[in-house]
């Protein structure tokens, strides 16, 4: 089992993962968004960032179409997942809905 499949589905805490590229400017905006709210919860949340050019098999695997693409996952289910930038005040909601 690869170190990201056993992170999603063995983690006591939600996982977000950040579907991104290097040449995807939504991407970088958003960025600073995921900071912050990882900032604020700490513990209560394990963040990864998965690059979209170097990880096809996760993008096919989870259905990624475009990017910017949220998922956050907690024991291997999809509790919720975004495409696109949204405002930190809507994506903490969402977060803390879960955490």
């Amino acid at each position: 089992m690869s170190k990201f499949s056993n992170l999603i589905n063995n983690s006591e805490v939600p996982v977000l993962v950040d579907f991104y590229a290097d040449w995807c400017q939504p991407c970088h905006m958003i960025t600073p968004t995921i900071k912050s709210i990882k900032s604020k919860l700490g513990e209560r949340l394990t963040v990864v960032k998965i690059n979209s050019d170097k990880n096809q098999q996760a993008m096919l695997k989870y259905q990624v179409r475009s990017i910017p693409t949220l998922i956050l996952f907690h024991k291997g289910k999809i509790l919720w997942r975004n495409s696109g930038v949204m405002p930190e005040h809507e994506l903490m909601k969402v977060i803390e809905r879960y955490t």
